[in-house]
């Protein structure tokens, strides 16, 4: 019964935003506040409706309910209750309905929390952000319910993908959905703003928080399904260049343009149109992405589906929202005033350089992913785009964006000294500097390039505090009025250090990579290996029963000067349902270096192959990811980015005039 209320739900749910699609649209344009008014409830009872239907799938997996098809083929009664709430994204169908209920989610918090915002421009944005789940609802109830039934149903399911039963799947999914499919409603302000006509500082504030909450988002995921690849696929790496990354890294990199371009917009009210194209170009790669994914055009450790008329259909949603938002961008922009100017040497200045180097970026990664497949549609010859390319020419283009970042943070709106600002970085170049030296010194072996990278860190970690140390008065006043200043400093402004640092902090965990080692070969007790500063000494092979797996792990002991560290134990887990054998990394965390230790194939002889690494400083990867995330949520706690916070200005903002009037 639960089922079919789910599948019912969802059907309602189609028919709210069929009528928040198009009656408070139509109120704006007849200025009837009644009809405008209907937005909110409409919406509301959407997200109710899809959080029940997607509630039902969680109740129908967690009691492993096998009348239901979805339950059927992702779960298992044995599987552990984590890996039954886990599996009810870890498949096409569920994942969807995850898509359409964060939809759903953004919308009602635009229109429970945003009641400050004039009345006009929630009733367009939502009316817009009912059309995305209109089209992605029908897609769910014509070509991927979950709410299928399977008569009779069979005694067990035949299980998740046992790749997929890990921890890293409860998390990072959701926090990636959250990230890309956060950013429809960026777009969905900027489609109201155009049909409108209305574009100002006031839009600027709204959208901001926005997509900066997206953004926080997307950052975790994409860092939380680094980490999870890291650690589960049993390779050593953590990014792989793989089409279906690429396809979060767009969109990370597109909102991260929109974010500097907003505070742009905010402070001067110009670059208006760039700030429209790039909000509507950061969700249309999500929706790219998103076809990628579910379409089949590509073959990925990462993708779902490959129904051909599952992708026609995401690919029509596809050309009609992105090609839609673009007509309407190509008509109504050039009518769109422009603000104030801005001098050449100046924070705008360096931040629409940032803009232009990150699109480029955007664009580099876009290249090198579709470029492949549009060969093969044109010619038929398969070629593979992978690290040297990217490598080659996104490596070189980040480096110029990491050179900039600190100088524009010390350059004043406006009217900038450029030479005023590099010299207040010079401790921060002195410091990089300093650090290349010492590598270049004591450190023998490993990439040319790598003492170089951990410069290039130190100087945007460094440089990233520069401007709050002049804040603060020192050296030339006391330390308690200089604390007094930086308690005072708005929390934006600390955000925004924090938010820099971690890129660096993660520049660095890359960098340092080049002086690890690794070891490839068979082994079996009574080995030791050598890993850097470690020795990996082998214990022996052990065996135990999991939930519904049977796991062989080595136990290795490691060693430093012969005194023991720590025990690691690398495992393969045999999974009898699926007929399928995962490996499990052994990985031990020391200090921020990590020693990891993959297993493979085991021989009659008792030797087990395996892949050995120290990775020095590996964790900064992560640990940056993080405090950029910690740096978004700083500046997303400070008051002027609060939701609502405009009111006073938008309602004080002039109307421009449609076209037609």
């Amino acid at each position: 019964m639960i089922t079919e209320t789910g599948h019912y739900a969802l059907v309602l749910a189609l028919a709210l935003a069929l009528v928040q699609s198009v009656l408070p649209i139509w109120g704006t344009t007849r200025r009837d506040p009644s009809l405008v008014a209907t937005a909110v409830p409409v919406a509301l009872g959407q997200l109710l409706l899809v959080a029940y239907a997607f509630g039902a799938l969680v109740y129908d997996h967690v009691v492993s309910d096998f009348s239901v098809l979805n339950v059927v083929e992702n779960s298992h009664s044995t599987k552990p209750l984590i890996y039954k709430l886990s599996g009810v994204w870890g498949n096409h169908e569920g994942s969807m309905l995850l898509w359409v209920l964060i939809l759903a989610l953004f919308g009602g918090m635009v229109a429970g929390f945003a009641r400050s915002m004039a009345d006009d421009l929630r009733a367009n944005t939502l009316a817009v952000q009912a059309w995305i789940s209109s089209a992605f609802l029908l897609f769910i109830l014509l070509t991927s319910n979950p709410f299928t039934r399977m008569l009779p149903p069979p005694i067990e399911g035949q299980d998740l993908n046992p790749i997929l039963q890990d921890p890293g799947l409860a998390i990072h999914p959701p926090l990636l959905y959250l990230g890309y499919v956060g950013f429809s409603i960026v777009f969905s302000f900027a489609a109201a703003a155009l049909i409108s006509g209305r574009i100002d500082a006031a839009w600027a504030r709204y959208v901001r928080p926005w997509a900066l909450l997206a953004w926080i988002f997307l950052t975790l995921g994409i860092a939380m399904g680094s980490y999870w690849a890291y650690y589960t696929l049993g390779w050593g790496g953590f990014w792989f260049w793989d089409p279906v990354e690429n396809a979060s890294l767009m969109p990370w990199l597109a909102g991260t343009a929109l974010l500097h371009c907003t505070a742009v917009m905010e402070k001067r009210e110009t670059l208006k149109s760039w700030t429209l194209f790039l909000a509507i170009l950061t969700f249309s790669l999500s929706l790219l992405g998103t076809f990628l994914v579910r379409s089949g055009v590509l073959t990925s450790v990462h993708s779902f589906a490959n129904d051909p008329t599952r992708g026609t259909f995401i690919l029509l949603i596809l050309v009609v929202f992105i090609g839609g938002s673009l007509a309407l961008y190509a008509w109504r922009a050039p009518v769109l005033k422009q603000g104030g100017l801005f001098a050449p040497v100046s924070r705008e200045s360096a931040l629409v350089l940032n803009n232009l180097l990150l699109t480029t970026c955007c664009a580099t990664v876009l290249t090198g992913t579709l470029y492949p497949l549009a060969l093969e549609a044109a010619t038929g010859d398969k070629i593979s785009v992978g690290a040297p390319f990217f490598n080659l020419t996104f490596g070189p283009l980040m480096v110029a964006v990491l050179l900039v970042v600190p100088l524009g943070q010390s350059l004043a709106w406006k009217r900038g000294d450029l030479l005023g600002a590099a010299q207040r970085l010079t401790a921060a170049v002195a410091v990089g500097a300093v650090a290349c030296a010492l590598l270049l010194a004591f450190r023998h072996g490993g990439p040319t390039l790598a003492p170089l990278g951990v410069a290039l860190a130190v100087y945007v970690v460094v440089g990233a505090f520069t401007e709050i140390a002049r804040r603060s008065g020192l050296p030339g006043v006391s330390l308690t009025t200089a604390l007094s200043r930086l308690v005072g400093l708005p929390r934006s402004v600390w955000g925004t250090a924090f938010a820099h640092a971690g890129i660096g902090l993660t520049l660095l965990g890359l960098a340092a990579t080049g002086w690890g080692v690794e070891q490839i070969r068979s082994i079996k007790a009574g080995d030791v290996v050598d890993l850097g500063p470690y020795q990996a000494a082998v214990i022996g092979t052990e065996t135990h029963p999991g939930p519904n797996y049977t796991e062989a792990a080595v136990r290795v002991d490691l060693r430093r000067g012969g005194a023991l560290v720590t025990t690691v134990t690398p495992s393969r887990r045999s999974f009898a349902t699926r007929q399928s054998t995962v490996s499990q990394a052994g990985i031990a965390t020391l200090w921020f270096g990590q020693v990891y230790i993959s297993l493979g194939d085991s021989h009659p002889d008792g030797s087990v192959d395996a892949r050995l690494f120290w990775k020095p400083l590996v964790t900064f990867i992560w640990i940056g990811a993080l405090i950029m995330g910690f740096g978004g949520l700083l500046s997303l706690s400070d008051r002027r980015l609060r939701i609502g916070f405009a009111r006073r200005a938008l309602r004080a903002a002039p109307m421009h005039p449609h076209p037609a009037e």
